[in-house]
This record gives structure tokens, sequence and C-alpha cells, in this order.
């Protein structure tokens, strides 16, 4: 099992290399890169670290493997909450809702497998960022919302040596 994930980003850039043991991966990142104070919508991915807590994947799909990482099936009204006036805050919330919601089932594929890190999530502060996930990219690593992205052909040759316990550290 891998313990940690370093995400080395470019110096104002949505890209980086994601380095997991002996592998060196590119990464897609938020549109401004890293950022040390993160606020809700800004762009920004956060830079810390981030415990995986479990992973969602779509059921109707082939089943990824995640090693030691936890997986739900995601439903189609799967959804996350980003409004910071919400109790729901940077929780899953079903979809339609009243809350500013980050749809889960996607057509694109972004979230065929998704895991969810504790980036302001077991002590959360309203407003300092919501789905910040780590999941696959869009063809060309082009720039997330604030997330962390990897190719899928990445994603699955790297998922099986994941565990509970992998940190991923944005630098």
């Amino acid at each position: 099992m891998i313990a940690t994930l370093r995400v080395l980003a470019r110096p104002g850039r949505a890209r980086g290399w994601l380095i997991a043991g002996p592998l060196r991966i590119p990464c897609a990142l938020g549109p401004v890169g890293v950022v040390r104070d993160k606020r809700e919508g800004d762009g920004g991915t956060p830079a810390g670290r981030f415990r995986l807590l479990w992973g969602y994947f779509r059921p109707d799909r082939p089943r990824p493997a995640a090693g030691g990482v936890p997986l739900r099936p995601l439903r189609r009204d799967s959804g996350w909450c980003e409004d910071p006036a919400s109790r729901n805050y940077n929780r899953p919330v079903r979809a339609p809702s009243r809350d500013a919601t980050d749809r889960m089932w996607r057509e694109d594929g972004l979230y065929d497998l998704v895991f969810v890190l504790d980036q302001n999530f077991k002590r959360r502060a309203k407003g300092r960022g919501s789905a910040v996930f780590f999941h696959h990219a869009r063809p060309g690593l082009s720039p997330t919302a604030g997330c962390v992205a990897i190719s899928p052909a990445a994603m699955r040759r790297l998922a099986p040596s994941l565990s509970c316990r992998t940190v991923l550290v944005v630098e």
C-alpha cells in the first residue's frame, strides 16, 4: 500500500506532478494552482495533508479496484453541498437540493472513481472550501475546480495501492 501521495505543483500553474512511490504522474489542479488560504470558489487547490476518507464509484460501469479505501456506489441523485450558508456545507446531499450542489453522477467520467479528501471535512469551517476530491482528469489535463485529478489509466494503476491510511500531500 502507498502511504503518501505527494502533489508537486508548478508555480502559478493548473498542473503538477503526483508522486506515488516510484510513479511520477502528471496531474491537473485548480486554475490558479495551489493556494495556502483556501476559500470557497477561489479556483485553487488547497495546500496541506489530506487523508482519503472514502471513495465513490459509478455502479453502472466496471467496478474499480481501490485497495483498502472503502467505496460507496454513486446514485443518480448523489450530490455535494457547496453552499457555505447551508448546514449541509461540504457534505454529501441528494440532488436536486436547495443548496448549491456539485452533481456527483456525471456523464463525462470524472467521478467514475472519486475519492473524498479530508479537506475541511472533519473540522469543517464555512467558506473554507468544499468538494475537493481526488478523481479522473479531463482529456488534456484541463484545470479542475480545485481538486487533484489524474488520467483514468493512471488512476486504474494507482487505486489498488491506496488505503484509508493514504495521505495526499499538496505542496
